[in-house]
């Protein structure tokens, strides 16, 4: 590839992201602006920087992808750094991952749906990182907007000037060319320092170069040949390559102040390019940048392979693609029902399928899941608290004083004649209501849930109830005291270490119910009875029962004394009886994949 070699100020650099709700438009207007500046060619690609196999079949942006793109305005040429960021709750984390390399954030605002939770809550993120915030309402097109209340609510809940929303179509192109003056215009240049300061924001795996690192340029200057030295592990790097997201990697002979742009160096391990960390010239006395801070993860679950002896690919491949998503927490752990495999804690129930999907699609990987889980808080008796994310690492009953179970904060927002049914959905799911207010037409409520209820359908829910206006936005906010019992699934009497569950007391027996009933749908019947109990504290809670399939033997037992044919019968009976005790029962791991669909 050309390298290319071109010098600017970076009084000429503009850092931005592009944030809001999911859905209201933000791929397709970095669609257009990457046209607008000849970044790619017009009407060739749709949500091009959407580059994961997982976003183009969902429709959905998961991971932000960074594009620079030159613009030449009124005789200036003009360096733009876009960052495209996902707007699910799941995602927050790469969003304010995102805003650390920028200076200022394009809000988007769908006109036909108004302000959303997710469009709060990243406003309150720019804010807190000190972006410049540009307003910019979308789809103004399209016959059912509502131009003027949409931002009349903007005026009240975000205190812009009216004067200064930008009105724009992403998928005509409309008012983007305005956009992009506005941006040149009004967004600052980077500040920058002296001496060589890199912050790296992103990183990644490529095939045959090894890892990709993606660093904001806080000061000096970048070129092959250079070393760079770790604040984080104190450790130095020779640079193979450097160059520019322009789209795609583009080498180019120098990254200068200001620049977000890529390295190529002889790290070896993965796990050494930590994101937050900051690097500098050996020996420098220039002091590293705060890191980010550390994702907590509110869902757990297990990852294994399908077949066991994947579990060195599995390996590789799974600290590979963590690498790209650095709120996934892998932890090694086995089981004696699934083999060995990996602890895995995610953002949400969204981002652990997105996850074992690029296992997939990226890496060629089949893998269970085991069902989803909160972190519970252990509270023993001796005065130690611990937090239990495995149900089989819970400490005994014996050793429990009592537990806590997570608790988030949650805000719905919705056209308000969907109010009852609202209520209904959240009653359900065991929601206190908080606050209520009217925003726009819209109620926005604020609920306190427990975690377990809202991590897997409750989205959903809110959705079908609302047909699709309803929009959540939730957060982790502590733990509080609550009856939690650990329930065990039986097979034949032997517990299955990969059907244990963490759960509320009231909701113990409609899970043990469901999970044998699909236990009793999934293994097939045996010349034995097969018995399926979920217990909680040695008491049976709910039970199935699979039919022997016996041979029948009276079949040739023609007239004769009926005292032979019982005689039979009794035979048949005790040698059930033996299998019965001596009988084992195989879950086949495509019963696992089974029970674990949700």
């Amino acid at each position: 590839m050309l390298k290319l070699c071109f010098k600017i100020s970076h009084e000429k650099i503009r850092n931005f992201c592009i944030i809001a709700h999911i859905d209201h438009g933000k791929s397709t207007l970095a669609d257009r602006l990457l046209e607008l500046t000849n970044t790619i060619q017009k009407g060739a690609h749709k949500q091009y920087l959407d580059k994961l196999e997982v976003e183009r079949e969902r429709g959905i942006t998961v991971k932000a992808q960074s594009a620079a793109m030159f613009y030449n305005y009124k005789g200036t040429q003009y360096l733009l750094n876009l960052i495209d960021t996902p707007g699910h709750v799941d995602f927050t984390y790469e969003v304010s991952r995102s805003m650390r390399s920028c200076e200022a954030a394009l809000l988007l605002v769908d006109a036909t749906q108004g302000i959303q939770a997710q469009t709060l809550s990243n406003f309150q993120l720019a804010r807190k990182e000190n972006l410049q915030i540009i307003p910019v309402l979308n789809k103004v097109d399209v016959p059912s907007c509502h131009i003027d209340s949409v931002i009349e609510s903007m005026m009240d809940q975000f205190e812009f000037d009216p004067d200064d929303v930008n009105q724009v179509s992403a998928k005509t192109g409309f008012g983007v060319d305005k956009l992009l003056a506005t941006i040149v215009e009004k967004i600052n240049p980077p500040k920058i320092v002296d001496e060589l300061k890199l912050f790296l924001i992103d990183s990644w795996y490529v095939k045959d170069k090894g890892v990709v690192l993606m660093f904001v340029i806080r000061g000096g200057y970048l070129k092959k040949g250079d070393q760079i030295f770790s604040c984080a592990f104190q450790k130095k790097y020779d640079i193979f390559e450097v160059g520019i997201m322009n789209p795609e990697l583009s080498p180019q002979e120098q990254l200068e102040p200001g620049q977000v742009g890529y390295a190529m160096t002889n790290m070896k391990a993965a796990n050494e390019a930590r994101v937050g960390d900051t690097f500098v010239k050996p020996l420098s006395q220039t002091k590293s940048e705060p890191g980010f801070e550390a994702a907590k993860p509110l869902v757990f679950c297990g990852v294994y392979p399908e077949d066991p002896n994947d579990y060195a690919e599995l390996s590789k491949s799974i600290y590979k693609l963590g690498l790209t998503d650095p709120a996934v927490v892998i932890q090694k752990e086995s089981s004696a029902a699934l083999g060995n495999g990996f602890r895995c804690g995610f953002l949400g129930v969204l981002h652990m399928d997105v996850f074992s999907e690029r296992l997939e699609n990226e890496y060629d990987m089949s893998v269970i899941l085991t069902t989803p889980s909160v972190p519970y808080k252990a509270v023993l008796k001796n005065g130690k608290e611990i937090i239990v994310e495995n149900a089989n690492m819970a400490p005994g009953d014996i050793e429990i004083k009592y537990y806590e179970e997570p608790i988030a904060k949650a805000v719905i927002m919705a056209p308000q004649q969907y109010r009852d049914a609202i209520f209904s959905v959240c009653q359900q799911y065991r929601g206190e209501m908080k606050n209520s207010e009217i925003i726009n037409g819209q109620d926005r409520f604020t609920y306190i849930f427990p975690l377990s209820e809202i991590i897997t359908s409750f989205f959903d829910k809110i959705k079908g109830v609302t047909q699709g206006y309803g929009s959540l936005e939730y957060e982790f906010v502590g733990f509080r005291k609550a009856k939690v019992v650990k329930m065990i699934i039986h097979i034949m009497d032997d517990p299955i270490d990969a059907l244990s569950f963490l759960i509320a007391d009231e909701r113990a027996f409609e899970l043990g119910k469901e999970v044998c009933k699909k236990l009793k749908e999934s293994i097939p019947s045996h010349l034995f009875v097969v018995s399926i109990q979920a217990k909680v504290g040695g008491k049976v809670i709910a039970a199935e029962k699979i039919p022997s399939t016996g041979k029948n033997m009276t079949a040739k037992c023609y007239g004769g004394d009926y005292s032979r044919k019982k005689k039979l019968i009794d035979r048949q009976k005790e040698g059930k009886k033996k299998l019965r005790q001596l009988g084992k029962v195989t879950v086949q791991k495509d019963t696992f994949k089974n029970i674990m669909k949700k």
